[in-house]
């Protein structure tokens, strides 16, 4: 079994909020890590989302971060309620 790492980049303009994060996370732009195996048997190459990661300020730790797990649909909820806030 193969297992590949894809990272982006995504940018929040809002202080947010993912479940499973305890806390608001500042806006900013931050490194989101997916992992996936392949999909054995097949006639094509295929592959399953396993892990996502997300690192952010560690907390209480100047300078510091850390990589937590979150769900790839709360991390598009959170992208998706930054974009509908409206500036004032």
């Amino acid at each position: 079994m193969t297992i590949r790492s894809r990272r982006e980049t995504v940018k929040f303009k809002h202080p947010f909020r993912i479940r499973g994060i305890e806390r608001t996370l500042p806006a900013g732009t931050y490194e989101v890590v997916t992992d996936e195996e392949t999909i054995e048997g097949l006639t094509f190459s295929a592959y399953r989302r396993i892990a996502t990661m997300i690192t952010v300020p560690a907390e209480g730790a100047c300078g510091a971060t850390e990589m937590l797990s979150i769900g790839s649909i709360d991390l598009a909820n959170a992208q998706a309620a930054d974009a509908s806030i409206t500036n004032d």
